[in-house]
């Protein structure tokens, strides 16, 4: 059974996302992260500005460089916690073109809740990730790696009938949501919402009192259905993205 591990803060959701969707490469550069993960998502392949540098302009450079140098835009994820103030006007100012405005979810696991038919393993089968591709895969030669990022800490990988996933990370007294996914020919028949409260069921096993996900604003109706659940919003952030330029 996968046992809950210390985590940051309750309020720290950039910590508990990081944490929960692990890149393959971190550099600190003075209190900003620098994550690669060969370009799968936005997330594993961004800077998280956790503390001001010293110089801002020589870590702008620095991170700038440092992605250009892999040949990916340079993406940085920007909520409240983000340091320097006012970076966000910083990145504006220099191009950076926001992107995927997310919102932060929380609720408590109060149950009861039943399996409901949901299959809870410890890795991803290949039917799991054949759903959950479908629906969040970009590329079909970057499987393997954003397969090492979803194993790269544990975590439950819920299924049902083999057309919706979800996956579960217990973080402390906190689980994560992640990667749920429903197949286009079998939405609105309530799969999602059954795989979501069995990984709420499911991580209060494992001694987590309170659910956390992210879920980009303009997905009107996965946020109604979580608000049905029971999760409110409670922060969030989003992407400040500055393209490579040819030349």
């Amino acid at each position: 059974m996968t046992r809950c591990s210390t985590v940051p803060g309750p309020r720290d959701l950039d910590g508990l996302v990081a944490a929960a969707w692990p890149a393959r490469s971190v550099q600190d550069i003075g209190g900003w992260l620098l994550r690669h993960a060969g370009g799968v998502t936005k997330r594993a392949n961004s800077v998280l500005p956790l503390e001001a540098p010293h110089d801002l302009e020589a870590a702008l450079a620095r991170a700038e460089g440092y992605y250009t140098d892999l040949g990916l835009p340079t993406v940085f994820s920007l909520s409240d916690r983000a340091r320097p103030e006012g970076l966000d006007a910083v990145l504006e100012a220099r191009g950076y073109e926001l992107v995927d405005p997310t919102l932060g979810m929380a609720a408590e696991i109060a149950g009861p809740y039943e399996r409901d038919g949901v299959e809870i393993a410890d890795e991803p089968s290949p039917d799991w990730l054949d759903v959950w591709w479908s629906v969040d895969g970009r590329y079909d030669d970057e499987l393997p790696l954003a397969t090492e990022i979803l194993t790269g800490v544990p975590a439950g990988y819920a299924s049902l009938d083999g057309v919706a996933v979800g996956r579960g990370v217990p973080q402390g007294e906190w689980l994560g949501i992640y990667a749920m996914a429903v197949a286009p020919e079998a939405r609105r028949r309530g799969l999602g919402r059954r795989v979501l409260r069995a990984l709420l069921g499911w991580g209060r096993e494992q001694g987590c009192e309170r659910a956390y996900l992210v879920v980009v604003e303009r997905n009107a109706p996965a946020r109604a259905m979580y608000a049905a659940e029971g999760f409110n919003e409670s922060g969030g952030y989003h992407y400040r993205v500055k393209t490579v330029t040819a030349g």
